[in-house]
């Protein structure tokens, strides 16, 4: 259960991307979780009400920021040996040597520091402490202990949580569906948009979006297979879920789904939206002072924000952008806000900073069930961003855990992303929202949120109805199945 339940622990940039070096860092993540939870977290675990949910996080909490601290310690001690034995180590050049050097590193110092004050410097990455991944594991597990004790779902469980008792209705959060990926992975040369995320219409059933989301990728990949025979790079499958096709330029998925939408007759801007994960922290050439957006194409923060201005000129239908740029750079996620704000969201990720102040110019954040991410944290961070939390997955998922789509719907979130449609880590999450979403229109508690959270659509806002949308008929439920071919929805 360690190993299986956060769908988001191998979220780390620290983890090396060699799968050989990747594999062992899990494995001894893994098992010093298992240590973790044998003996000391089962020491202080016993005797402890398994539905005292705060109270159980707060133990995990609390345990973690110990081992957390020991490992700060760790490598304080460390870094300060390694520097007491470099200065030891130094040797004096010569002095007509050192006199030449002295003035090419003055020069070379007055050349770093124009790039210093020109580039704000990266963040310190976020460490990844070696067993955290049983804090979450373990929170999630008593949460699903207390609802089996007070015989609930788990999403019911995790409302009651939330709203400090059981809620009488409850919503389906629409599924944002990743049509193409295009980041650094991909075959091509471009890496600015790392996916291209499908936003339906708010008030579908999920087996309506999947549906649609479908008949786009057999267009689309009709439309990649004909060009293909002229000389094409084919589509390959990618970590996401979604296929992911050799581009040069950001313009050139866009104009793919354009012609999809066109030809199966969906109005793009009307009956579906766009949102890019630019995930543009991955793409920061240091030595350079600019992001590198596809290979050999680098562009400053400012001259970025000119190509996402452009782009969703040039574009209406894209309506959110994630993580536009680095966190460190301020200035530009204001520019781009005051340019763009009118009418397209910027997002950010708030699982690793939802303590420091919001960036300016964001009015969506995306939170991820990590590691050391107790179900109290999950509960806690979607109450103090209501109504503009999406839960959100890595690209890589370890294992076909269905627990993430409990989650969303038990916290209200309006919005969820859970990934392309293959693969069965994705669509088990898929499947459990259908079976959620059937359930709540059997016992008439499931109410259609037509009324959009603010403001992901240009289009004006609909009033809140509560009625519920019939299922499905048997004969589109035949053809779902046979067009999602071996998936199972």
């Amino acid at each position: 259960m360690s190993s299986a339940a956060i769908s988001s622990q191998c979220g780390s940039k620290e983890i090396s991307l060699d799968w050989k070096v990747q594999s062992q860092e899990r494995a001894d993540h893994v098992k010093t979780a298992v240590q973790w939870i044998s003996d000391p977290l089962n020491n202080m675990l016993k005797a402890q009400n398994p539905c005292d949910q705060s109270e159980v996080d707060q133990i995990l909490s609390n345990f973690f920021m110990a081992r957390y601290l020991e490992e700060k310690d760790i490598q304080n001690k460390k870094e300060e040996e390694s520097c007491l034995s470099s200065k030891s180590e130094a040797v004096l050049p010569s002095p007509p040597s050192a006199k030449t050097k002295d003035k090419k590193s003055v020069d070379k110092g007055r050349k770093s520091n124009t790039a210093e004050k020109s580039l704000p410097p990266a963040e310190p990455p976020e460490p990844l402490l070696r067993g955290s991944l049983a804090i979450g594991s373990v929170s999630l597990a008593v949460a699903k202990t207390g609802a089996q004790i007070q015989d609930v779902p788990l999403y019911k469980y995790i409302a009651a949580l939330k709203n400090k008792e059981a809620p009488t209705q409850f919503h389906i959060p629409v599924s944002l569906v990743t049509l193409l990926s295009c980041g650094k992975n991909s075959p091509g040369n471009l890496s600015l948009l790392e996916e291209i995320i499908l936003i339906p219409k708010t008030g579908q059933r999920i087996r309506q979006i999947i549906t649609m989301t479908l008949e786009l990728q057999k267009e689309m990949m009709r439309i990649i297979n004909t060009s293909t025979k002229t000389g094409a790079t084919q589509a390959i499958l990618c970590n996401s879920g979604a296929p992911s096709v050799s581009y040069e330029r950001p313009e050139q998925p866009l104009d793919l789904i354009t012609e999809v939408c066109t030809n199966i007759g969906l109005a793009l801007g009307t009956e579906i939206h766009l949102a890019l994960n630019c995930a543009a922290s991955e793409l920061m050439d240091y030595s350079k002072g600019k992001y590198e957006v596809a290979t050999g194409v680098l562009k400053t923060p400012d001259e970025l924000v000119d190509l996402y201005q452009t782009l969703i000129t040039k574009y209406p239908a894209v309506v959110a952008l994630i993580d536009p740029f680095r966190r460190e750079d301020k200035e530009q996620w204001e520019k781009l806000s005051n340019a763009i704000g009118h009418s397209c969201l910027l997002l950010s990720d708030i699982t690793y900073k939802s303590k420091v102040p919001p960036l300016p110019g964001v009015r969506g954040h995306i939170l991820k069930h990590t590691c050391e991410t107790t179900v109290s944290d999950l509960i806690h961070l979607a109450s103090e961003h209501q109504g503009s939390v999406i839960l959100g997955t890595t690209c890589s998922e370890p294992c076909s855990e269905d627990s993430l789509s409990d989650i969303a719907v038990g916290l209200g979130l309006d919005y969820v992303k859970l990934g392309g449609l293959s693969g069965a880590e994705r669509m088990t999450k898929y499947n459990r929202l259908i079976s959620i979403e059937e359930e709540l229109a059997e016992q008439g508690i499931l109410v259609s949120k037509e009324k959009q959270p603010p403001p992901l659509f240009t289009e004006k806002p609909q009033e809140q109805s509560t009625t519920v949308e019939s299922p499905l008929s048997d004969t589109a439920a035949s053809q779902l199945a046979a067009s999602a071919s071996t998936k199972k929805i």
